[in-house]
Parts: structure tokens; C-alpha cells; sequence
């Protein structure tokens, strides 16, 4: 007897089947009211979300060539440094709770952009929020296959590096390339890239408002003479040498947010979280802050870091612990907050997102050189960006 695949029991009973087994467009599509969403990825370093994954976090940090250059050495001297490192590492993330916030801030601030977007963006709404880490999960592979379980065809890389560095947003947009040929072979989603923003007006409103809000604990006498301190991650010479945009684009992001303050204060540009022997970006954060705050003419000191878009370990460890563990007068120095769950940020964030979806660019007219200069030791990944984002 022949099946009467005309009967709604039938169709009823097959839409379902293909429903739970579909886990490609036509289930998000359906889900989404016939539109497939619009993937907007947070892309970023990342950070252990518990103590038992930091060497995870460190092996594939050390072993990334792109951010620490080690040539042919670069896995096993990867491996050797982070089983050397962990158990130090690990106890300063048990000190800040356990393991760092990044992701949570990161998934909170991308999911309220995407609200946002639905809102003020209809025509490419529904937007959907996913973070792609390059050392911590979720991977950019995690992200990826997620995105086209939900049938996306337009996503936007969006580098949560406000300042670009070849080692940090060029190191995940490769990564980005890498896992695409492995899980998009047949490159079904069409990609876009935010790769830098260093003077984004929600960007620098957030940090004047953090920092404003600081000075104002200190007595009003002496407000106008403390010295704001931005902090940012250091850089190897290494990568800086090679014409790396990355301490230009500090330093916008530093003037543009003292320009907003009317340079009310002193200001300078200082450097973190070096790491080995090699030279690095400096003055180092910590030697300037030792040889100021013991001064008697230097009434206080508002560190502000300026390269980071959420507090992760550097701002909770290295900064609020290390710094203050080692100070004469840690009642000088106070901290401006994170952007974290700041409304000017995300508002800000929204704002880019939503221009550079209207704009119809696929990148910055600055990438192709940065993959000019920075990627001349690159292996597995594009020449040129136009092999990663647009039409393919």
C-alpha cells in the first residue's frame, strides 16, 4: 500500500522531522519569520572563564605567531612557556573571582547591540549576537558553526580591539579565514569587518564620563592636578617595527577623549602587561605610576584603561591588585571603570554597527596595508582582504 503523502498527518509528521534534523537555514529562516538573521560577531582575545582552562588560554596564545612571533620555535616554545606560566597565571584569576568576566561582558554587550539594531536597523534585522574568541571559548570555530546552524548569510566581524594591531585584530580575522576554509568551505556567509574604531564618538563619550566621575572623588582643590594615566597593552618592537598602525591609534583614542575634557588635566600614554625578555612599547605602566605617586608635588593618579573594552585580568589583577600591592600611596591612584555595561559605549557600539551595515563596506581602506605590512610572516591565511570579506 502506498503512502498518501497528501494527507496532513503525513506533511504534519514530515515538517516536524525536517524541523529537528534541518539544522541549516530553513530552520532559522523559519524561525526568524523567513529572514535569516544577520550575525554580528564580537571578535576578540578572550580569557579562561575558570582556573581549569588558563592553560588552555595560554597554550594557544603563546603558540600564536601573529601576536608573539617565535618562528620555527613557535610550538614547542608556546607549550614550554605556557606549562611554565599557568600556575602563576592561575592564581591570579582565582584572585579575581575564579576565572575573567570577558565573556560575559562581551555576550552582554553584543546581545544589547542587537536589540538595539532590531530596532534602529529593520532592514537587516533580525540581528543575532555571537562572540568568537581567539584563545578562550567560545573559538571563532565555535562561532562559526553556530552561525550556520542558524542559517546566517550576512555577518559582520566586529574587532572588539577599538585600535588595530596586525598581533590582535589581524591575528583574529586570520584565525577567522582559517576556520571558514575548515567549516565554510562553500562560503554560504557573506562576511564584513569593523576593524577599527579609535575616536568612535560613544567611545570616547564612555571614557570622559569614567574618568570624570574619578576625578571627582578627589578634593576639588587638587582635581584640576591629577594626572590621567591611559594605560593599553603593550606591543612587541618587533610588530611595531614592521609598521604597525597600533600605537597611532592609541594615541588617537587618548587625544580625542582628552580633547573632549577640554585637556583639563595632565595627561601621558603608558604601556602594560609585557611579557619576556625581547623589547616592548613603553614606559612601562607600572615603572611611571612607581616613580610619580611617591612624588609629594603629584597629588593623584587616574589610570584608565584605554585599549581594553572590558575588565578581564589586566584591569582586575594587574592594575587594581599589583599596581596598589606595590604603591607608597595607593590613596592616590584610582581607577577609571571599564566600559563593561556602560549605555554611552553601547550605544555607541550600536551606532557603528548600524552605519557600517548602511554603508555597504566590506573593510577599512587601511587593511589591505595593514595585511601588507603585518602579514608578511603570516602562514594559512588571506593576502588580501578581499579573499576573506564580501562575495565569494
Amino acid at each position: 500500500m502506498l503512502l498518501n503523502i497528501t494527507s496532513r498527518p503525513f506533511l504534519a509528521s514530515t515538517i516536524r522531522t525536517y524541523a529537528r534534523y534541518n539544522s541549516g537555514a530553513a530552520t532559522a529562516t523559519v524561525a526568524t519569520g523567513g529572514k535569516p538573521p544577520t550575525g554580528i560577531v564580537f571578535m576578540n582575545m578572550g580569557g579562561p572563564s575558570t582556573t581549569e582552562e588558563t592553560y588552555d588560554f595560554l597554550l594557544r596564545l603563546f603558540q600564536d605567531g601573529d601576536l608573539i612571533p617565535f618562528g620555527i620555535f613557535q610550538k614547542p616554545l608556546g607549550q614550554f612557556i605556557a606549562k611554565r606560566r599557568t600556575p602563576k597565571i592561575e592564581e591570579h584569576y582565582r584572585e579575581i573571582g575564579g576565572g575573567s568576566p570577558i565573556k560575559k561582558w562581551s555576550q552582554y554587550q553584543c546581545q544589547k547591540v542587537c536589540e538595539i539594531l532590531d530596532k534602529t536597523n529593520p532592514e537587516t534585522a533580525p540581528h543575532k549576537p555571537y562572540v568568537a574568541f581567539r584563545y578562550a571559548k567560545p573559538l571563532t570555530e565555535d562561532a562559526l558553526n553556530e552561525m550556520k546552524k542558524d542559517g546566517v548569510e550576512r555577518a559582520v566581524a566586529f574587532s572588539q580591539y577599538p585600535q588595530f594591531s596586525y598581533s590582535t585584530t589581524g591575528s583574529s580575522i586570520n584565525e577567522l579565514y582559517r576556520q571558514t576554509l575548515k567549516h565554510d568551505p562553500e562560503r554560504s556567509i557573506e562576511w564584513s569587518i569593523i576593524d577599527r574604531w579609535p575616536q568612535q564618538t560613544g567611545l570616547v563619550r564612555a571614557f570622559g564620563s569614567n574618568i570624570k566621575e574619578k576625578l571627582a572623588e578627589f578634593p576639588p582643590e587638587i582635581r584640576d592636578e591629577v594626572i590621567i594615566l591611559f594605560s593599553a597593552h603593550s606591543l612587541p618592537m618587533d610588530i611595531v617595527n614592521l609598521g604597525d598602525s597600533y600605537p597611532a591609534e592609541v594615541a588617537a583614542t587618548v587625544y580625542k577623549v582628552m580633547e573632549s575634557l577640554q585637556f583639563s588635566n595632565p595627561y601621558r600614554l603608558v604601556w602594560q602587561s609585557q611579557v619576556g625578555p625581547k623589547p616592548w612599547l613603553g614606559g612601562q605602566t607600572a615603572k611611571i605610576i612607581d616613580k610619580l605617586e611617591k612624588r609629594d608635588d603629584v597629588k593623584g593618579l587616574v589610570l584608565v584603561p584605554i585599549a581594553f573594552t572590558s575588565d578581564h585580568i589586566e584591569t582586575l589583577h594587574e592594575l587594581d591588585i599589583e599596581i596598589m600591592e606595590d604603591a607608597e600611596h595607593p590613596e592616590k591612584i584610582k581607577r577609571a571603570e571599564s566600559m563593561n555595561g556602560n549605555e554611552l559605549f553601547i550605544a555607541g557600539l550600536a551606532d557603528l554597527v548600524k552605519d557600517h551595515l548602511q554603508s555597504g563596506q566590506k573593510y577599512s581602506k587601511q587593511l589591505e596595508l595593514d595585511c601588507i605590512l603585518g602579514g608578511e610572516k603570516a602562514s594559512g591565511t588571506f593576502k588580501h582582504p578581499s579573499e576573506m570579506f564580501g562575495k565569494h
